[in-house]
């Protein structure tokens, strides 16, 4: 997971640099990168989804945890479960929609405005990243029913994320 994650930190370190030459360019009243504002929007959906399955698996989602807090042991267990059943529903559901929008761009061919390169192969590449989030976030899901039925935390190696 952490893997994925770097290769999408790197295409965002890629895009800042692309950023800051194209920025520096006009600057110096230099011609732009043509199709650049094209490259960045696929290459930010593909860092931005290459989080997620790590973001998941470490726990770094925001989450409501103060009632859980408050009362411990199974029924704050059993909470992580309610919680993590939902988070596994919303992205079942946004990986669906995200094939969804991916057949449609290809479907009607389409391409990026200025330099007209197809969409769709770049949304299938975002669509099977987003797939591997089901599998994690299911994987975190079978890991906090064990919490509940042997009233121990979680075995995955978790950092606190935002919480509430």
């Amino acid at each position: 997971m952490r893997l994925i994650a770097c290769v999408g930190f790197t295409g965002l370190v890629i895009v800042a640099l692309l950023t800051m030459v194209d920025g520096l360019g006009r600057w110096l009243a230099l011609p732009r990168i043509p199709g650049f504002n094209d490259i960045a929007q696929v290459s930010y959906a593909i860092v931005i989804a290459s989080c997620f399955p790590s973001l998941l698996l470490r726990d770094q989602n925001i989450v409501i945890r103060f009632l859980g807090r408050g009362i411990k042991g199974r029924t704050n267990y059993a909470l992580e479960v309610f919680g993590n059943l939902m988070t596994l529903a919303f992205f079942a559901i946004l990986v669906w929609q995200f094939y969804l929008i991916t057949l449609d761009l290809q479907a009607n061919n389409r391409a990026s405005p200025t330099i007209e390169f197809p969409i769709a192969p770049w949304w299938w590449i975002v669509s099977v990243i987003m797939t591997i989030t089901v599998p994690v976030q299911f994987w975190v899901l079978i890991d906090s029913i064990y919490s509940v039925l042997f009233n121990r935390p979680t075995r995955l190696p978790k950092e606190e994320g935002e919480s509430v």
